[in-house]
């Protein structure tokens, strides 16, 4: 059985990561908020059964059945848009599944209060965040829905992107979104951060047919824009979805790209499908899953059939496509190597790497000296006018 050195892997991912000329991405799933002491969404969807009245939670437990959570919330807004109050599926009309879709949704935001999170580990990923300092720039996919990532960019003072424009009630701007980093068209500087919400987040709610970034948390009596319906009667409410998918198809075929997965599951057989065409695509780039228990049988014939597709388990790992054991290093650092594992595949201890992997090169204020500069240069421009 081969074995891989730790030690060696840990430090060419940080001379990799330090190459500015390369793109950087990260795509995160909800092993990430399990990680902050948050439910991920197999714990999620337990939390929502338990909270539902008995004749609601019969009914989504029906839905559930061969389905996860998301797509039980999938069949529960088709139902909701076909249907009207004299016809029924799955014993639910348009109004009660409509009274369902309400309850699941606010049962999810009350279980992702970033109140009682454990904010460290997100802090320490936005302190590398802050320090990226990419030609191009760094780019954060998740399917998440909590906030965790947006408190934690906040507290450290890292400008980012989200695709919306405004505080209160922000619309998504689907044209930012679509401008390639780098290009004359890209409005903005490669040192905001994008942040890309795939599925959606507790802060949007649908306004008019269209989906808005609320300045807090959707309320009672209102559902929130997560995991839409992907059917063609929902075409006008789908286009945050679509463009943001989109974005992370084109991230990841980037040239050169270097994307970190960490927390997730491979439940989603698109954005799948997305990971594993970009490997075999583009072989300069490379694709270095985390899987925080055992690597799961299909991503690693995946791996072994794609040498720049790593994955990387507590144990074991494949690397360049050769499958094998970790072999146990000699005074690793705790926050490497603990327990006989490797503790990358934890969210917790790779934002720490991550945090520790880049010196500070720079201050809050050179972050922000390109902008005051940029609002400078366009006021005096103005006055010459």
């Amino acid at each position: 059985m081969t074995e891989h050195d730790p030690v060696k892997f840990a430090t060419g991912l940080s001379a990799r990561l330090a190459a500015r000329s390369r793109h950087v991405c990260v795509f995160f799933g909800s092993g990430i908020a399990k990680a902050c002491g948050l439910p991920d969404l197999s714990q999620l969807q337990s939390k929502v059964i338990e909270s539902l009245k008995e004749a609601d939670r019969i009914g989504f437990q029906g839905l559930l059945k061969g389905r996860n959570l998301e797509q039980a919330l999938t069949r529960l807004r088709r139902i909701r848009a076909l249907l009207t109050d004299q016809q029924t599926i799955d014993g639910l009309t348009a109004t009660r599944a409509a009274e369902l879709d309400e309850a699941v949704c606010l049962t999810i935001i009350a279980n992702l209060d970033v109140a009682t999170a454990n904010l460290v580990p997100a802090k320490h990923f936005a302190a590398w965040a802050a320090r990226a300092n990419y030609h191009l720039p760094l780019e954060i996919f998740t399917v998440n829905y909590d906030l965790l990532l947006e408190t934690a960019l906040e507290m450290s003072r890292v400008p980012y992107f989200d695709g919306f424009i405004g505080v209160l009630r922000a619309r998504f701007q689907s044209e930012m979104v679509e401008a390639v980093p780098g290009a004359d068209r890209d409005w903005l500087p490669s040192f905001f951060v994008r942040l890309w919400k795939l599925h959606g987040s507790v802060n949007w709610a649908w306004d008019n047919q269209q989906i808005v970034r609320l300045g807090q948390t959707v309320a009672t009596g209102a559902a929130a824009a997560i995991y839409p319906s992907d059917t063609k009667y929902e075409e006008s409410r789908r286009v945050p979805f679509v463009v943001l998918q989109d974005r992370f198809r084109r991230a990841l075929y980037t040239p050169e790209t270097i994307a970190l997965v960490s927390g997730y599951s491979f439940g989603d057989d698109h954005l799948n499908e997305m990971l594993f065409d970009a490997a075999t695509r583009r072989e300069r780039s490379e694709i270095i899953v985390f899987c925080r228990s055992k690597i799961p049988d299909g991503l690693a014939r995946r791996a072994i059939a794609t040498p720049n597709l790593q994955v990387i388990g507590p144990t074991s790992a494949i690397l360049g496509g050769v499958s094998g054991t970790w072999k146990p290093p000699e005074d690793a650092p705790p926050e490497l190597w603990a327990d006989g594992k490797l503790t990358l595949t934890d969210f917790a201890h790779l934002a720490l790497y991550l945090a520790r992997s880049t010196a500070p090169d720079r201050s809050d204020t050179l972050l922000l000296g390109p902008l005051e500069g940029h609002a400078a240069a366009k006021s005096g421009g103005a006055g010459n006018g």
